[in-house]
């Protein structure tokens, strides 16, 4: 992961604490809106005291961590961090979130009109979704990754590890069972399309 860069806002006495723990933060801050790509807003609840920046913070597209003094309220930020605190728990919360959110993306892959969903290991378009097995996302992976059509030999050693000369019908046998899912739950037959070249999206 890049290093974190998060957009503070506070009260002075927060920023000032923030200065003081720089050396042992695990990401760069500033409050300074710049050309830089921030992952995170970390704010102080005070700072929704100013109307324009309660403005900025609530429409912003960026993850939003609220520190107060208060118990939790409604969770209408990404996360919370309750004063008093520790360096070790303030990174914790800014790691974990940014994490989680850099895992959600990666999970998430458009493949043509659909969303191929890693973690829930499901195939989505227009609210119907299929549920694939393991081999079935290494397919669809492996030809996303490849423009060209590849042939049965190039799947099977980089799908199953399996040298060329091993049994071809194992990589026969998988589409045929992925293309018959797609097509029976989206009309679709055009999925995973073959030429005399091998096989691709």
């Amino acid at each position: 992961m890049h290093e974190l860069n998060v957009l503070v806002y506070g009260p002075g006495s927060f920023l000032h604490t923030l200065d003081e723990l720089k050396p042992f933060l695990k990401f760069n801050y500033s409050s300074e809106i710049s050309n830089d790509n921030y992952d995170i807003i970390l704010f102080h609840d005070e700072a929704l005291n100013d109307k324009k920046l309660k403005d900025f913070i609530n429409k912003s597209k960026l993850l939003k961590i609220c520190v107060t003094n208060k118990k939790f309220q409604n969770s209408i930020y990404d996360n919370y961090l309750q004063l008093p605190t520790t360096i070790k728990e303030i990174n914790l919360v800014v790691e974990n979130l940014a994490a989680r959110t850099k895992f959600s993306i990666n999970s998430s892959i458009k493949v043509k009109k659909y969303l191929l969903n890693k973690n829930e290991k499901k195939l989505s378009k227009d609210n119907y979704s299929i549920i694939l097995t393991e081999k079935e996302i290494q397919l669809i992976e492996l030809f996303l990754k490849n423009s060209k059509p590849m042939s049965k030999n190039d799947i099977l050693s980089s799908v199953w590890n399996y040298s060329s000369d091993a049994d071809t019908h194992t990589v026969e046998t998988h589409i045929y069972r992925l293309r018959k899912k797609i097509s029976e739950k989206f009309t679709d037959d055009k999925f995973i399309i073959n030429n005399k070249s091998g096989y691709f999206l």
